[in-house]
C-alpha cells in the first residue's frame, strides 16, 4: 500500500508537502509519470502547483489551495522572495568551502545547457562534508532555471551523484550507486502573502538518500563544517 504524501505545513490558502522521487510535480501531456497534484487530489487535497521539482528530485514543494493563492505564490517566486535550500551529493571532492556558480543557462526544447546566450542563473553552495569520492553540499537556488543545479554542477566538473542525464553515471565509485539523482529540496522559507507571518519548512531526507549518504561516508573523508544538513 502506498504511503500518503507527507504534509509539512498547511493553512487555508497553501500547503507544503514532501514530494517523493518518481512523481512529476504537475501533470504534463505525455509525461513519463503520475504527478504530485494528481496523487494529492486522490488523497483529498485539491491543490495547484506554483513551482516544480524534477521527476527524480524529492523534497519540499509549495502548492496553492485556490486560484488567488496560486497567483500570490507565483509572484513570490518571480520576485525571488522564497529561500530555496537543497541538499545534494556531488561527485568528487571539493577543495573550497563555499562558492557561487553564475553560468547562464539556455533552455531550448529538451536541451538545457550552460551557454552565453542563455538566461542569468545563480547557484550558491556550501560544503557540508567531504568524502573520498563525493562531497555533501548545501545549495541555495537563487534563480530557478530548469535543471539549474544539475547543469551547474555538471558544468563545474562535479555532476550530482546518480545524475544519468548530465553526469553520465559518475557515482560508479560508490559500492551502492544511486538509483536517481542525489538532490533534495530540504528547506523553503518565505513571508506568507496572506498575513500568516514567516513560513519556514524542512523536509527530512528520504531513506534512499540517507542510505546513499551513509555509503559515501563509508568511502572515507570526514566533516568539513559542523554537520548542519538534514539529519533524517
Amino acid at each position: 500500500m502506498r504511503t500518503p504524501i507527507p504534509i509539512l505545513h498547511r493553512t487555508e490558502r497553501l500547503v507544503v508537502v514532501a514530494k517523493p522521487p518518481g512523481l512529476l510535480t504537475a501533470p504534463e501531456k505525455g509525461g513519463p509519470a503520475r504527478s504530485l497534484v494528481e496523487v494529492l487530489a486522490e488523497e483529498g487535497v485539491v491543490a495547484q502547483a506554483v513551482h516544480r521539482l524534477d521527476l527524480e528530485v524529492s523534497g519540499a514543494v509549495i502548492l496553492a489551495l485556490d486560484d488567488e493563492a496560486r497567483l500570490a505564490l507565483e509572484a513570490l517566486f518571480r520576485e525571488r522572495a522564497v529561500t530555496k535550500i537543497y541538499w545534494a551529493l556531488a561527485s568528487g571532492r571539493y577543495q573550497e568551502a563555499r562558492g557561487v556558480y553564475r553560468w547562464p543557462i539556455l533552455e531550448s526544447g529538451p536541451e538545457v545547457r550552460v551557454d552565453e546566450r542563455g538566461k542569468p542563473a545563480e547557484t550558491r553552495w556550501t560544503v557540508l562534508e567531504r568524502h573520498a569520492v563525493a562531497t555533501e553540499m548545501e545549495i541555495e537556488l537563487v534563480t530557478g532555471r530548469r535543471n539549474q543545479i544539475r547543469v551547474h554542477f555538471a558544468h563545474g566538473g562535479h555532476a550530482l551523484i546518480g545524475d544519468r542525464k548530465y553526469g553520465r553515471a559518475r557515482d560508479q565509485k560508490l559500492r551502492a550507486p544511486s538509483r536517481r539523482v542525489a538532490l533534495h529540496s530540504w528547506r523553503l522559507a518565505f513571508e506568507s502573502p496572506f498575513g500568516d507571518g514567516r513560513v519556514a519548512v524542512e523536509a527530512p531526507l528520504p531513506d534512499d538518500l540517507l542510505e546513499l549518504r551513509a555509503e559515501a561516508r563509508r568511502s572515507g573523508g570526514g566533516p568539513t563544517l559542523p554537520r548542519s544538513g538534514p539529519r533524517h
